[in-house]
Formats: structure tokens, sequence, C-alpha cells
């Protein structure tokens, strides 16, 4: 379901511990990281989505709502990284929602029935902001931005996301 535009709807979640350190997820068979996303299919809600693909990409969705993003942020995707021939694909519009996780580690299963993912970690909540593909950094940085004061998460030490002297080293664990 793509847009009038040639945007896909799309929900993005940015899971944290109670450390507010956030899941990021590497993709199966690349050498990339991000936060799970994914499509809103016909007459989904949002929320719906995010609820559903919890449960596809992580195996689990034992998490609270803390909140959401305003309105769609949007990101367009080089043509070379396009899926499949479509000619009014742009990219992508997200809501995205930020949510804290409610069970045991052990139940954050990437063997799901068609794994996006095959590793995962804990890291510092601006961390992915320097790490993920260039063409989403700017919605990463919107996202976490918007949601960060309610999880009461202190701004990060720069102001563009896309000029490299504004990155701070990368923290993370798991």
């Amino acid at each position: 379901m793509i847009d009038a535009d040639g945007y896909r709807p799309n929900v993005g979640m940015i899971i944290c511990n109670e450390q507010n350190q956030v899941l990021w997820a590497k993709r199966r068979g690349e050498n990339a990281w991000q936060f799970p996303q994914g499509g809103i299919d016909y007459a989904e809600t949002p929320e719906q989505a995010m609820f559903r693909e919890l449960e596809e990409e992580v195996g689990t969705a034992k998490v609270c709502i803390i909140g959401r993003t305003r309105g769609w942020l949007r990101y367009e995707v080089p043509c070379a990284r396009h899926r499949v021939s479509r000619r009014r694909y742009r990219g992508q519009k997200q809501i995205w929602f930020l949510l804290r996780f409610e069970g045991e580690e052990a139940e954050i299963n990437l063997r799901t029935r068609q794994p996006e993912f095959e590793d995962w970690r804990w890291v510092d909540y601006w961390m992915p902001v320097n790490e993920i593909i260039s063409f989403k950094r700017r919605v990463y940085w919107q996202a976490l931005q918007e949601l960060a004061p309610l999880i009461n998460m202190n701004p990060p030490p720069m102001t563009d996301p896309c000029r490299s002297e504004n990155r701070h080293p990368v923290v993370g664990n798991r």
C-alpha cells in the first residue's frame, strides 16, 4: 500500500529497557543494524501494526507504550535499494513508538517464522543516529529527539545528525 506521494506507511519501534538503553538489531545476512520496523497492512492501525511487527521481528510483544510521534516521519529510499521496481515508490512514512520492554531478555527471540534479524543488543539511546544507514539518519534523529522527553533523556551533544563532526562516540552492551 503506497500513498499518492509514493510513501509506504510503516511503524518504527524504539524498545527501551529499564536503563533507557534501546534494542538495536542486526539485519539478517547484512552488516547493518537498525530498529525494528514494518509496514502497516490495509485497515490496520499503526498500533495494531506495531504489535504485529514486534511479534514477527523480535518474537515478543511484552512492551508498554510510552509514546509515539505526533505525525508521519518520512525518508526516501535510494533507487538502488528498491526491493521491487515500483515507479511510484519513493520511500517510507513512519509513525514511531517508544516502548518499554516488560519481559525477560530470554523472551526476545529472533528465530521467528521469517527472520529479519540475526542478533541484537542494548545500546545507548542516541547511538543509533550515528550507526544507521545515511538515508534513514534524519528520521531516526527526529523520532529519538521527539520521544526523548518521555523518558527524561538528555538531549544529545549534536544538532545536525547528517554532519559527521557532530557525531558522538558509540556506547553499547548486551
